[in-house]
């Protein structure tokens, strides 16, 4: 590979997207859950009333001008009735509201939050052409009284920028969240209201509060409102925070009733004669207003889409979990009445191919367990493809019979399988990766299954020998709990995907018919896999035969073998993909075997940043308990799964104490790196091989095993 192709190999575009990504995906979150989930619309107080201040309101009209000392205030004329309604727009209430005020001709003054005027400004619209009045009531109903002055800023500025984007109109008419009347005005709100004067706002009051936030009953809310003696009045009402069927039909009673009495219905500036409270916004202030409309719209797409992905996650988890639950018992039945019964001893010849490219730390103790296989006629055949470290010397150092070393340029894994084959004397073939352990009796264990002449290949099980440090103990699991209760299923379906590359066995005439192994893709071991069983023949997953391998002992090698796989299966998956349509074997690859692991290989894994995003979300803006309950819950059915994975394999349960830890940081890196992988096929670009670098750490572990093989 050429400098050049290996620079388009690694393309880093991909960092820049996926932060992007991320940055978009955090910042529509944020968006959303602060228009959702901080906006708490107010029913009464939360504090004590500071008598002083509030006779000093008390003093005043309704409506002050807290720029002045001492303040400047209105009270509505005599017969003048400006209806108010407080922590809107509501998609439910607001409309009907609307309803009813335009029935009677009736205009009024809506004091909106910020975030619902996002969400529904529509009815802010709507409001505004029927002649009535709106105004600020702060973005996210937060008291102005005891929060910080930038905070309260921030309140009313994207507030207005809000009904500037909804109307293209600016208002100067304020109402505190939990003052809606003087005698509820403390100290603090006495300073917000002071603050807020300086950038323009009137403070508009309620001479009449019936109430209705804490639903007394119509005829209360109606009786509460009814001004006397003429009086011109400033009535509070609410079209949102809660259930306002009663609002509305007190004002199927309140409007009519006082419109006989002769009472004039208007707006709170109308009212107090100092009319055009709303004015065109600057058209700096109308743009940001739009754009921060088209962000909460966006960030609802975005969340909406979430929710959705979460719900698929949820189906295509249960779905999985099932299907093992079901398949998997079905196999352990199988192949128990398979060892009972009766069946020929495979004990035919076998050629034993290791292709190795620097591998002197691992390739004498492999050798070395091939060798000490029980297995009697067997050939070793290592191929030194282009090692510079001095393999094929090693091997041949050791002076081990039925060894046999053969050198070629470096030309890759398949090609080094190939030479390898071609220079083997058997029928059957084990293939075997440089730095994998086998027991000695694993060669005898996987070669059983061809008894059966419709058998074309066998995978054995795979396991990590290097277990002991914590990456080294989650890949273990991950090989127990998702691998080999993966190749359970497949076996019992018909459609085996991959033949790992540390323990596998061949037909020559499977792998003739096949077409032989080729460079087409990363993933070679997957692809001869799909070959063969396209070609026509059956592949076995024999759980006993079990081999341990070197498994990365570095988060960044790891990245680079899963990376490779993972871009590697996505090749093969592509190349295979004509098997969706096909028939016999092949349609039960394409139908079965390829949809299960583009399902839950790819998709499940691109889907699961959804589940911590919707964690952090929760931990945010929800219930810290539940969503932390909800989390355990995901983590101890990951537990259960793993725990009934390692019964089946007969493994030690000491491990799954790491569980709910590898989903905190083992599976960000997992599913990162399908992300980047689509992102590199998408994008057409090449990958070279990752040659990792080996230790030779890898060690038999002592296991009880069922020793009633054939």
């Amino acid at each position: 590979m050429t400098a050049s192709s290996t620079a388009r190999a690694r393309p880093r575009s991909h960092w820049l997207l996926l932060l992007i990504v991320l940055g978009l995906l955090g910042a529509a979150m944020l968006i959303h859950g602060v228009i959702n989930h901080e906006v708490a619309p107010g029913e009464g107080p939360p504090g004590d009333t500071n008598t002083e201040s509030a006779a000093v309101a008390a003093e005043l009209g309704p409506v002050i001008d807290a720029r002045s000392s001492p303040p400047k205030s209105w009270t509505p004329r005599p017969g003048r009735v400006a209806l108010t309604f407080d922590d809107g727009p509501d998609p439910t209430w607001t409309p009907r509201v609307l309803d009813v005020l335009e029935r009677y001709h009736v205009r009024a003054t809506f004091f909106v939050i910020g975030s619902r005027v996002t969400e529904r400004p529509d009815l802010v619209r709507r409001a505004l052409r029927a002649g009535s009045e709106i105004g600020v009531h702060t973005f996210t109903h937060s008291d102005l009284g005891t929060i910080g002055q930038l905070r309260s800023q921030l309140e009313l500025s994207q507030t207005q920028l809000a009904i500037a984007g909804a109307t293209g109109m600016g208002t100067s008419l304020l109402r505190l969240p939990y003052a809606s009347s003087a005698d509820s005005v403390s100290s603090r709100d006495l300073a917000a209201m002071v603050r807020a004067a300086q950038d323009g706002y009137l403070s508009a009051f309620a001479t009449h509060d019936p109430q209705d936030w804490s639903r007394p009953g119509v005829a209360t809310i109606v009786q509460r409102a009814m001004p006397t003696g003429g009086e011109g009045a400033i009535i509070v009402l609410h079209d949102g925070g809660g259930d306002r069927a009663q609002t509305v039909a007190a004002l199927e009673e309140l409007i009519p009733r006082l419109q006989r009495a002769g009472y004039t219905f208007t707006t709170v500036g109308d009212a107090v004669g100092i009319p055009h409270q709303m004015s065109p916004a600057a058209s700096g202030v109308l743009w940001r207003g739009r754009l921060l409309l088209w962000s909460v719209q966006l960030s609802d797409l975005v969340v909406t889409g979430l929710k959705w992905a979460l719900v698929g996650i949820g189906v295509l988890t249960l779905i999985r979990i099932l299907l093992l639950l079901l398949v998997a018992p079905a196999h352990v039945i199988r192949e128990r009445r398979r060892r009972r019964g009766v069946r020929p001893v495979v004990l035919e010849p076998v050629s034993v191919v290791v292709p190795a490219h620097n591998e002197a730390a691992t390739i004498a103790r492999t050798v070395h367990s091939l060798v000490a296989s029980d297995y009697p006629h067997l050939e070793v055949i290592v191929v030194d493809d282009g090692s510079t470290d001095g393999t094929a010397e090693i091997v041949e150092q050791q002076a081990l019979p039925r060894v046999e070393v053969v050198r070629q340029p470096n030309l890759g894994k398949a090609a080094a399988l190939e030479t390898g084959i071609a220079h083997a004397r058997s029928e059957l073939l084990v293939l075997v990766d440089g730095d994998t352990l086998f027991e000695p009796d694993t060669i005898a264990r996987l070669l059983q299954p061809f008894a059966d002449p419709d058998v074309g290949a066998v995978s054995g099980n795979a396991k990590v020998g290097n277990r002991r440090g914590l990456l080294g103990r989650w890949q273990h699991i991950e090989y127990v709990m998702t691998f080999n209760l993966d190749r359970r299923l497949y076996d019992v379906l018909g459609c085996m995907t991959t033949v790992p590359g540390a323990v596998g066995a061949y037909r020559r005439r499977a792998l003739d018919q096949a077409g032989g192994l080729q460079a087409h893709t990363l993933a070679e071991d997957t692809d001869l896999t799909m070959s063969v069983t396209r070609a026509g023949w059956q592949i076995r997953f024999e759980e006993t035969a079990r081999a341990w391998t070197e498994a990365p002992n570095t988060l960044g090698q790891l990245w680079r073998q899963r990376y490779r796989w993972c871009y590697g299966t996505l090749q093969a998956v592509w190349k295979h993909r004509g098997a969706v349509l096909g028939r016999g074997p092949a349609g039960r690859l394409g139908r079965r075997g390829l949809i299960y692991l583009v399902l839950f290989q790819v998709l499940l894994p691109l889907l699961a940043p959804v589940v911590d995003l919707a964690a952090l979300y929760g931990l945010i803006f929800l219930d810290p308990l539940a969503v932390g309950i909800a989390w355990l819950g995901y983590a101890g059915i990951q537990t259960a799964i793993a725990a009934y994975a390692f019964r089946l394999d007969h493994e030690p349960m000491t491990p799954l104490w790491s569980v709910p830890l590898q989903q905190v940081v083992y599976r960000q890196l997992m599913y990162l790196v399908v992300i980047q992988s689509l992102v590199t096929a998408v994008a057409g670009a090449g990958m070279h091989w990752h040659k990792l670098d080996r230790r030779g750490t890898a060690e038999v572990a002592h296991q009880p095993r069922d020793r009633s093989h054939a």
